[in-house]
């Protein structure tokens, strides 16, 4: 069994394999039709559950061949143009590359003595990153696992310096279309029920600053204590940004930690056409981004920054076996001392070697398509009598409804809005999401692939109005 072990005698095994699993996944890219084959739960379970894990192939190929079963040809391909649902980028070569080299060499990025150059080249990133954003000499931060924990963490900070006695008297503000995280970390945080205040938003789904400024008198006035303010710069459903100069003014005349939950909009700061709608950001005390959405990393691949790198302290522990508090006194550089996580991958890799091999203008040049697609399917959306588009893209999301001649009873069409999208899934030909405004079914393209084309969206369109019509038909011929 210790042919398997990585080391300088299996080197040649290494290499062979992998190339093995490389061209196995090449041909799979090259020859994929369709973002998804249509398989069902029920389908694939089975064949699942028949596996003996206990009973091993011992052989690669016989594996891959298994896993070309299992798993690549179900798989849901997000390289393809036609996967227009969530947040899932197309990933980038070079990163791609950087994830078979932290893998095979597995750093840690808890302790120096674990990592070593990898601590210095993910604090080069945080450094390059709180620069791009313009949080000032003091900044620091850290890579984490995705922008739930970066959330979770700021607000983390945030409680720790109200230096409040009493967690039930603490209240965070945010949009009612921000993430959900907001209150999950509220609750993981031991606040009350209470505790998130939800800030209307207008009609382009940003917050109201008025709204805003009203519950923040509120809560001085029944003697609260306001914990944060949470602007979101590229919600999840709309790709909406908050007024980030505004909500900044705020937080500043009532002493509020502000924090910016950028996961989707970091992509802007590397846009060399649209980087003024982050204007604002600068200006807050923390900052999550997400370089697995608009920097098309491969996940996971996020961080947190922070103003001030003395409020990490909130998050720092130490530990006799790993971090002993000497090791600050002797300048040893360990990462653990800022994150929430202990053993961490070198995820910061990934972005660098896409740093190093296209530079901040080549990623910002493909996120830049993605916004302007975004706009040309604004604009197909709007002159089809066929759908109700809620917004115009701030980002690359798009938010629409279809709407049938003739059919006026909302409910039936939720129906075939929900049909449409469960047929289109099933059908394996694009993939789309589904979201609720104001109580009703609405479909959603999150478009963060440079490959799809304004004709590709005009396709989908179709095949959603198809797939409605169809239902539509079918339940009229049940009323009859």
């Amino acid at each position: 069994m210790r042919s398997h072990l990585l080391n300088g005698l299996t080197a040649e095994h290494y290499r062979r394999s992998v190339t093995e699993g490389v061209e196995r996944v090449a041909a799979k890219l090259a020859t994929t039709e369709r973002p998804f084959t249509g398989v069902t739960a029920d389908d694939l379970t089975p064949r699942i559950d028949a596996v003996d894990l206990d009973r091993p192939l011992g052989d690669t190929a016989a594996v891959l061949d298994e896993l070309e079963e299992l798993y690549l040809r179900d798989a849901v391909y997000f390289h393809h143009p036609r996967y227009l649902a969530h947040l899932n980028c197309p990933v980038v070569i070079p990163a791609v590359l950087g994830e078979a080299v932290l893998s095979a060499v597995n750093s840690s990025l808890d302790t120096w003595d674990q990592s070593a150059g990898g601590t210095l080249i993910e604090r080069k990133l945080i450094d390059w990153t709180t620069e791009r954003i313009g949080l000032g000499e003091n900044a620091d931060g850290v890579f984490t696992s995705g922008g739930s924990q970066s959330n979770l963490q700021a607000l983390l900070l945030a409680r720790e310096e109200t230096k409040a006695e009493s967690l039930d008297k603490l209240r965070v503000f945010t949009s009612e279309v921000s993430h959900f995280s907001v209150k999950k970390s509220a609750k993981l945080l031991g606040l009350g029920p209470d505790a998130v205040v939800t800030i209307p938003v207008d009609h382009d789904k940003r917050m109201h600053t008025v709204a805003l400024a009203h519950e923040l008198e509120r809560c001085a006035e029944e003697g609260l204590v306001p914990m944060a303010v949470v602007a979101t710069a590229g919600t999840t459903d709309f790709g909406s940004i908050d007024p980030l100069p505004e909500i900044a003014a705020l937080c500043a005349q009532f002493g509020v930690w502000m924090h910016v939950d950028a996961a989707y909009g970091c992509g802007l700061l590397t846009s060399l056409k649209h980087r003024d709608r982050l204007n604002g950001i600068e200006r807050a005390d923390s900052v999550t981004v997400d370089y697995h959405k608009s920097f098309f990393q491969p996940v996971s691949s996020s961080a947190l920054l922070v103003r001030d790198v003395a409020t990490l302290r909130h998050a720092t522990y130490h530990a006799d076996y790993l971090n002993p508090r000497r090791m600050v006194e002797e300048r040893i550089p360990n990462q653990v001392d800022k994150s929430l996580q202990t053993t961490r991958r070198f995820d910061a890799l990934k972005l660098w070697m896409t740093l190093r091999v296209m530079g901040a203008d080549g990623i910002g040049e493909l996120f830049d398509e993605v916004c302007e697609l975004a706009q040309e399917g604004w604009k197909l959306l709007a002159t089809d009598p066929r759908y109700d588009v809620v917004v115009a893209p701030s980002l690359s999301t798009l938010v629409f409804r279809y709407i049938p001649a003739g059919v006026t009873d909302p409910a039936e069409i939720d129906r075939a809005n929900l049909y449409a999208r469960k047929t289109l899934f099933a059908s394996g030909d694009a993939v789309v999401a589904g979201t609720k405004v104001g109580g009703r079914h609405y479909l959603k393209f999150t478009l963060l692939n440079p490959e799809t084309t304004a004709a590709d969206i005009a396709a989908v369109l179709d095949l959603i109005a198809g797939h409605a019509e169809q239902y539509l038909g079918e339940s009229l011929d049940r009323a009859s």
